[in-house]
């Protein structure tokens, strides 16, 4: 089993930054590739970012490449996702995701069937 807890969301101003972090507990954090998926009301959920075991590939959609950026410190047991300029349109809630799949050193996962544990999510709300 693993625990994922999400932390970082709030309210800011369209063009401000955020920054989640995902703590994991439980199966050896090192082992998973991670993702961050978000959720807006009357929305499936979407694939944001994602992230290799070792941190040395990693995936974003094209809605915020270039703005977002997920990282890791399995030292940690944590990934994060780093929020910048960001717009009314990133409202959602974001959750995080540990996939068991291993693929390869640089596999990341993108897509929810590929994910095994999720995080209750975080708020992330923006306003113009």
């Amino acid at each position: 089993q693993v625990q994922l807890v999400e932390s970082g969301g709030g309210l800011v101003q369209a063009g401000g930054s955020l920054r989640l972090s995902c703590a994991a507990s439980g199966r050896p954090f090192s082992s998973h590739a991670m993702g961050w998926f978000r959720q807006a009301p009357g929305k499936e959920r979407e694939f944001v970012s994602g992230i290799s075991w070792n941190g040395g590939a990693t995936e974003y959609a094209d809605s915020v490449k270039g703005r977002f950026t997920i990282s890791r410190d399995n030292a940690k047991n944590t990934v994060y996702l780093q929020m910048n300029s960001l717009k009314p349109e990133d409202t959602a809630v974001y959750f995080c995701a540990a996939s068991l799949r291993y693929n390869g050193s640089r596999y990341v996962a993108t897509q929810t069937d590929e994910f095994h544990y999720w995080g209750q999510g975080t708020q992330v709300t923006v306003s113009s």
